[in-house]
């Protein structure tokens, strides 16, 4: 619940800070925005190097590690990132971007340091079921974010504004994060070299299925920033923006049931029955999230961005929803893998899908752009396309009897309601958003509880693994 409550709250503020730099850059500038965002996210994930797993995973097996786990992670993000901030702006030269581009994205690496460094407090917060603490320090940071990207814009400084206020905010949630953990009383803060070779070594595996996560959204940025025009580009930014809200609850279920799942991985049985209560709301959620995203992709829009700079991104997040479903199911797995220690043979799956996705982007790009004058439809097509591939991967890999038919029965009734609840509207006069949109959630509601999808004791079962301790 507290991540719910966490999300809910980051959620609504990084819709408004989206909306802000929307309306205040413009479709161009929100663009390079988009593009150095991530440029920095796919560098700060090889920085990583699958510490975050591997801390929680860790933590929740040895609590008593947290002191030293964290100690030496924070020193390994610092001395990280000062090492690939080069390497990336000789990369962002070499792709053959501007001045202005390479110096965004060298900068952006190290205003993000802090915020950096405040997330890998996360690692010691989840993994001993304090989830609270963790939504805390991301909320103060979406919130402090806004507010000084406000001062920035309003004072003139534009997006050189807007990523320095990005910086002081990560420091407010860093300063938090250690204030947080000094409270709880949690072990003093250690580097040791032992445990920094084991962070690099055991987090291998778990980074090659984060590297190969963030990737395709790094390829697909790069691709677009060089066959599309910036406002194309900022439109696909716009749209990928709101995904990321669209995806929050897949998230927030993963990682409430990762370190329950970490713990049992060696007992089956049990495993079976941890990723059974995480199985049946995550189904309900991806229907309800894909129908609704088709529905109302265009109000989203419209509300955060305005349609007469935007309009066209509401197709790219309608085609996403279309994806929606399948993209929850593969969190779910991905989850369970990583925790079963099975992470590098997902990432082979994951890979192929990126393989697949960039193949079809390439081709469907020009052709989009050509005929529709919005070459980020392709790559969304692309993207909702090889998620196919991340699934049937998944299949092979989970172990036996742990996808029963059950949950493929669930996933049918799941897409039945979906598809019941897009007939309903096609029936029914056209309703306002502040109608519809209550509407649609409770004809989805209905549906699934009469053909069993939803049940009584699934609201129990939820709060039974948000809320449970070890």
């Amino acid at each position: 619940m507290h991540l719910v409550l966490g999300q809910a709250g980051t959620m609504v503020l990084g819709i408004l800070f989206s909306a802000l730099l929307g309306r205040s850059l413009g479709a161009g500038d929100f663009g390079l925005y988009f593009l150095i965002n991530s440029l920095a996210a796919f560098a700060l994930v090889l920085v990583d190097w699958g510490q975050n797993y591997f801390g929680i995973r860790a933590v929740a097996r040895a609590p008593a590690r947290g002191g030293e786990l964290l100690g030496t992670g924070l020193v390994l993000r610092a001395v990280g990132t000062a090492l690939i901030a080069l390497p990336a702006g000789l990369v962002a030269w070499g792709i053959g971007y501007d001045r202005r581009t390479i110096l965004f994205s060298v900068a952006f690496l190290f205003l993000n340091l802090p915020l950096f460094l405040a997330q890998n407090f996360g690692m010691v917060f989840r993994g001993r079921d304090q989830m609270g603490l963790d939504a805390s320090v991301s909320v103060l940071n979406r919130a402090s974010g806004l507010v000084l990207a406000v001062v920035a814009l309003r004072l003139g400084w534009g997006l050189w504004g807007v990523v320095a206020a990005q910086g002081l905010a990560g420091a407010a949630a860093l300063a938090l994060a250690f204030r947080l953990y000094r409270e709880v009383g949690h072990a003093p803060l250690v580097f040791r070299r032992e445990t920094a070779r084991e962070i690099l070594v055991g987090g291998t595996a778990i980074a090659a299925i984060t590297v190969a996560v963030y990737v395709q959204p790094y390829l697909d940025a790069v691709l677009l920033s060089k066959m599309v025009p910036k406002d194309a580009l900022g439109w696909y930014g716009a749209a990928k923006s709101i995904m990321g809200t669209l995806l929050a609850p897949s998230l927030i279920l993963g990682a409430a049931a990762y370190p329950r799942l970490s713990r049992v991985a060696d007992d089956r049985p049990a495993f079976r029955t941890e990723f059974a209560l995480a199985q049946r709301p995550m189904l309900w959620l991806g229907g309800l999230a894909g129908v609704g995203t088709w529905l109302f992709a265009d109000v989203a829009i419209h509300l955060i961005y305005g349609q007469r700079q935007f309009g066209p991104a509401a197709v790219i997040l309608q085609v996403f929803g279309l994806g929606l479903f399948l993209t929850f199911v593969d969190v779910l797995i991905g989850t369970a893998l990583t925790a079963l220690g099975r992470a590098t043979a997902f990432a082979v799956a994951k890979i192929a899908s990126v393989v697949l996705a960039i193949g079809l982007a390439l081709l469907l790009i020009p052709w989009f752009q050509g005929r529709t004058g919005n070459g980020g439809v392709g790559v969304t097509v692309a993207a909702v396309l090889s998620e196919v591939v991340i699934f049937a991967g998944g299949l092979l890999l989970m172990p036996k009897g742990t996808l029963s038919v059950a949950m493929l029965a669930d996933g049918a009734r799941a897409l039945g309601c979906a598809v019941a609840t897009w007939g309903v509207f096609q029936v029914l006069p056209a309703l306002p958003p502040w109608v519809g949109i209550p509407f649609c959630i409770g004809a989805y509601f209905a549906l699934s509880s009469a053909v069993g999808l939803l049940r009584r004791d699934d609201v129990q079962v939820v709060t039974a693994l948000l809320r449970r301790r070890a």
